[in-house]
């Protein structure tokens, strides 16, 4: 069961080969200019060289579909859209929040929380259990301000991802981890990905589009004066 993961939501452009639960290439580089449109496609002839399989070999292609970055989440599912087509297999998305917690489940954590730097005290975050990994409040772009999660005080807590610095400096919750170096990564794909391989849940690749999760704004440019 040979896998393509592909992960562009963030900063760290990651690209897996899976073959059942075993990885067998990552190729990622975690960049603050979002090098996604340079980077993925030498990743992925990286990534197959390094597991020593040709496109030709997948049996899927797993999408972190979001919510992150919107160019990014673009550039990604582009290419995984292209794939899939291309050479006739199925395409896997699956939340690239919920992949982040693989590190933190079962480490005595009540609740682990991931956040995606948004713009300015926004994040992208939603809360899981610290055993099961079951979902507890669903995905949101959320303005971050004192009173932010005081509902969990009392509760062993981590906050992971880069949106964790912004919270680190603003929530007033005592007794809280952070963890500000975990990104979205192709690596954590590979155990969901299987598993809804296995239940066959798979998406419409030609509707399928990005958890983009709010609108895109450009920056508009000023009208020229007469």
């Amino acid at each position: 069961m040979k896998i393509l993961h592909i992960e562009t939501s963030s900063k760290n452009c990651s690209v897996a080969i899976s073959d059942g639960e075993e990885m067998l290439c990552l190729c990622e580089e975690i960049s603050e200019n979002y090098k996604q449109s340079e980077s993925l496609h030498n990743f992925v002839e990286w990534a197959l060289e390094g597991a020593e399989i040709s496109l030709k070999d997948l049996d899927a292609v797993s999408l972190g579909m979001g919510p992150g970055s919107y160019t990014g989440l673009r550039i990604g599912a582009s290419s995984a859209k292209g794939f899939c087509y291309g050479l006739k297999i199925p395409l896997i998305a699956v939340n690239s929040l919920e992949t982040m917690i693989e590190p933190f489940l079962n480490q005595d954590f009540d609740y682990i929380i991931p956040m995606v730097d948004a713009r300015r005290m926004e994040v992208y975050t939603a809360v899981f259990d610290g055993k099961s990994g079951e979902m507890i409040s669903e995905t949101e772009a959320k303005v971050l301000d004192e009173d932010s999660f005081k509902e969990y005080e009392g509760k062993k807590l981590v906050f992971v991802g880069d949106g964790a610095k912004k919270a680190k400096e603003i929530l007033q919750i005592s007794g809280v981890e952070f963890n500000e170096n975990i990104y979205p990564s192709a690596k954590y794909l590979i155990k969901k990905s299987l598993e809804k391989f296995n239940r066959k849940e798979f998406e419409d690749v030609a509707y399928f589009e990005p958890f983009y999760l709010k609108d895109f704004h450009g920056v508009k440019k000023k009208k020229s004066e007469d």
